[in-house]
Formats: structure tokens, sequence, C-alpha cells
């Protein structure tokens, strides 16, 4: 199915959407005025469950091969190190002030801007992207903008 992509990405959209609050919520019962690392190692903790144990079991079953390539394995740590560097300055967000309604809408607006400058930097287009997808970016980036100056206080 060609459109199959689209399932995972509003599954995505979903949990990530919802990590932010939920994080907020369990940093605050656990106590979050006495420091936010109690709810960032439950993230840990998770992360270890999916994104470690799922996938050993899932490959020792042969779906997969268990090998890695230098290069590959390289960039998909680094690519874990910053998805837990996001994690952690999400958790300092809310530490410090942040709210949920706002520290979410302001990463997940400026993270999408960082990816297309990023890719589009290593992945160059063959032709050059239409206006409408620049003004789309520029468009993010005022939702950005909007989203900090007139957050509900």
């Amino acid at each position: 199915m060609k459109w199959q992509w689209i399932l995972f990405v509003i599954g995505t959209a979903a949990c990530w959407g919802a990590y932010v609050p939920m994080l907020h919520e369990g940093q605050n019962a656990i106590g979050a005025t006495k420091g936010p690392l109690r709810a960032f190692l439950c993230v840990g903790v998770a992360y270890f469950a999916v994104a470690v144990i799922i996938p050993l079991i899932v490959m020792s079953t042969g779906v997969e091969p268990f090998e890695f390539k230098p290069r590959g394995l390289t960039f998909a740590i680094v690519a874990g190190v910053l998805g837990a560097a996001g994690a952690l300055g999400i958790i300092f967000a809310l530490k410090t002030g942040g709210k949920p309604i706002y520290v979410a809408p302001l990463v997940f607006g400026i993270a999408p801007i960082v990816n297309v400058i990023i890719t589009m930097l290593w992945h160059r287009p063959e032709n050059a992207p239409s206006p409408m997808f620049f003004v789309g970016i520029a468009l993010s980036a005022v939702g950005a903008g909007l989203v900090l100056g007139f957050k509900p206080t």
C-alpha cells in the first residue's frame, strides 16, 4: 500500500503530541520541584524497553539480520543521542517554567524547519522546490512565533 506510511505518521504525531503533556504530568506527580531527572529516567527505561528489548527479540527471530555497518551505526547512535538530548531539553523546559501548551508547539514547530535544512543540505533536490514549499516553512516559523507571542497565561 503506497499510503501505508501516512498511518505511521499519524501514529507518531499522536504519540509525540501526547509526549509533552504526559511527561509534564509525570514530572509533577513524581515531584518536579525536587528535580526533573526522575521523570527523564523513566523515559529512559521506556526507551530501553521499546527501542532495545523489542528489536532484540524481533531480530532474534530472523526477521532482520543482526549486522551493522559502521557509518549506519554511527549515524543511528548520534540520532539516538539527539533524541535523548531533545527529550532532556523538554524536561528542563518544563522544569524551568515552560508549559506543555506552548513548549510542544514551539519544539514541533521549529523542528521541521531544522529537519528541512539538514535534509536539503544532505540530499539536495534535483529540481528547485516550489515557492509554496518555502511559504510552508515560513508559516511554520510564523506559527511557532504566534504560539510564543500569544501563549495562554
